[in-house]
């Protein structure tokens, strides 16, 4: 009788899950099978156990099979039998410990010093705030809400978002151009894989593989753009050979806002540049403004998409605002291109759950979403001026490079010493990335070395030791 659910009716009033061995006695299965749920920690120490009369009628044998297979137990040290007490799983037997393979420093996978790139300090995700949200959104949703999820995303999110982003980033849209998805790689394969644009693809010659692998996975050739200080050459996309006419790029991919993740604006003129080769060659931009809402040395400059709306795509989603857990993105098209979107995502909502919208919105209009956002601006502040201070201090030698902004900064390092000093960081348990890892392998323009550090991941306690491991493994000055 293999694997038979065991109602127990005592104390705990619990199931428990029993596999007995189809073979052999019965009194050695159920003593076999007790016996291993009280080893793996399903029976706890202390749990009462039913009567053998109802275990031995629920498992389909005798009663005198349990109540040996009870004595044996008890005999063993295994369970206990008091009279009045009924039989219990002994105090003194611990559950055996899992093994869990221990794993080498590096991002996520065990490492001391988290200050990996891209994520919101998960310890500041307002809980109360949101859980409120969720229950005054569930009350006030009409009942259409809890019906098949529409795949543009329900009406009180998009409005929302349509305030939000006109008052906050300057976008110009309303509800029906906005398009609800699950965070900017969902919107990269709606686009490229979904058949409403098509490659070549102009993109900045350091950005995130995994966009780059999204992108190739569709069949989409990216092109890279040169890269300075006054962001990607969007003038390129005129001039430069390949990347204009028959066989040129039909898009280009920015990080207007923040380049990521060498971390400067792009240049108005440049902005200017991109929007008019759009326009002049039935183009599409498509802005990805990842962190926008993180600037710290001045109010966020506005969306590229404000300049032509019918020639831009706006991408967001709140994996840097709020948490990379709550799977919401938007995108906010062209009006031409939103029955396209559409058709690609389907007929029903696959992706995105109307609880979260429905929250989000009530965050959004309950003006949370705006407090939220200014008390983490204030929090990672004080963290890039941290580790800005610290390296003055400790490494002066190394520059932070960017404008002050976002999740992360990059520490421009001396040419040739980004290798060791990964290397040298990952010996001291932090996780972080060198600069190569983000550079498109077609970059034509030569390799700044330097590492791109997170200074938002770590919980408050955990940034200072950070900085110190940091600060250990950076390499000398050039006079040392």
């Amino acid at each position: 009788m293999p694997h038979p659910r065991v109602n127990f009716v005592g104390e705990a009033g619990s199931d428990l899950h029993l596999e007995l061995s189809p073979t052999g006695p019965r009194r050695a299965a159920v003593a076999a099978a007790l016996r291993d749920a009280v080893r793996s920690g399903r029976l706890a120490p202390g749990t009462r156990l039913p009567p053998y009369r109802s275990l031995a009628v629920d498992l389909g044998v005798a009663r005198n099979t349990v109540a040996d297979a009870y004595a044996e137990l008890v005999a063993e040290g295994w369970l206990t039998a008091r009279q009045g007490s009924g039989t219990r799983v002994a105090e003194r037997v611990a559950a055996r410990p899992r093994r869990v393979p221990r794993k080498a420093p590096g991002r996520g996978d065990g490492a001391v010093h988290d200050l990996g790139q891209g994520q919101p300090d998960a310890t500041s995700f307002p809980r109360a705030a949101w859980a409120a949200a969720v229950r005054r959104a569930v009350t006030a949703a009409p009942h259409d809400a809890f019906a098949p999820g529409d795949p543009q995303g329900r009406p009180e999110l998009r409005r929302a978002l349509a305030e939000y982003l006109a008052r906050t980033r300057g976008v110009s849209a309303s509800p029906d151009q906005i398009v609800v998805c699950a965070g900017f790689a969902h919107g990269l394969r709606l686009l490229f894989g979904g058949g409403v644009l098509s490659g070549p693809l102009a993109v900045e010659p350091y950005s995130l593989p995994f966009h780059r692998g999204v992108l190739g996975d569709a069949g989409v050739r990216t092109i890279p753009l040169g890269l300075d200080e006054r962001g990607a050459r969007t003038e390129e996309l005129a001039s430069r050979p390949g990347t204009s006419g028959r066989h040129g790029a039909r898009a280009v991919l920015l990080t207007p806002a923040h380049q990521f993740p060498i971390g400067g604006p792009l240049h108005p003129a440049r902005r200017a540049a991109a929007v008019d080769w759009a326009r002049g060659r039935g183009g599409v931009v498509l802005e990805d403004d990842y962190d926008g809402e993180f600037r710290y040395d001045r109010e966020p400059v506005g969306a590229v998409q404000g300049l032509d709306p019918e020639h831009v795509v706006y991408i967001g989603s709140v994996s840097k605002s709020l948490s990379p857990a709550i799977r919401l993105g938007w995108m906010v098209l062209p009006p031409h291109l939103v029955g396209l979107v559409l058709a690609a995502k389907g007929l029903r909502e696959a992706w995105t759950g109307v609880t979260d919208q429905l929250a989000l919105a009530e965050f959004i209009a309950s003006g949370h979403y705006d407090k939220h956002i200014r008390r983490m601006r204030q929090r990672y502040r004080a963290r890039r001026n941290q580790l800005v201070a610290t390296l003055a201090e400790r490494a002066p030698h190394i520059a932070v490079t960017g404008i002050a902004a976002g999740l992360h900064a990059v520490l421009r390092l001396p040419p040739g010493t980004e290798p060791s000093t990964v290397k040298a960081a990952t010996g001291m348990g932090v996780a972080l990335d060198g600069l190569a890892a983000f550079r498109h392998p077609d970059s034509p323009q030569p390799h700044w070395d330097g590492l791109v550090v997170g200074h938002a991941t770590p919980p408050e306690h955990r940034y200072r030791p950070a900085l110190d491991a940091l600060c250990r493994a950076l390499p000398p000055p050039p006079d040392a």
